[in-house]
């Protein structure tokens, strides 16, 4: 089992930047990779980055590239999601996500454990 708590989100103004926090617990957090996700009102819930247990690979979607920066810190147990240049379309409610699988398909469906989400929402 992992518990993951996410943290950082809030209201910001075009342009601005947040940093999310994810915090996990229970088992080898460091065997995992560890994925963000952002769910918009009314949409699907959709992949924005990941990161491998290493740290070593990290992945983006196209959206986010250039703009966000994924990261973590084994010895802390925590990913972060640095977000920079924040557009009004990234208003979303933000979950991270672990998995033990290690391929190459970074769709929800890959994820067995889930935090409980933190809003951004970025004003125009």
């Amino acid at each position: 089992q992992v518990q993951l708590v996410e943290s950082g989100g809030g209201l910001v103004q075009a342009g601005g930047s947040l940093r999310l926090s994810c915090a996990a617990s229970g088992r080898t957090f460091s065997s995992i990779r560890v994925g963000w996700f952002r769910q918009a009102p009314g949409k699907e819930r959709e992949f924005v980055a990941a990161i491998s247990w290493s740290g070593t690979r990290t992945y983006y979607a196209d959206s986010v590239k250039g703009r966000f920066t994924i990261s973590r810190d084994n010895a802390k147990n925590t990913v972060y999601l640095q977000m920079n240049s924040l557009k009004p379309e990234d208003t979303a409610v933000y979950y991270c996500a672990a998995t033990s699988y290690s391929g190459t398909d970074y769709s929800v469906y890959q994820y067995d454990y889930w935090g409980q989400g933190t809003q951004v929402t970025v004003s125009s």
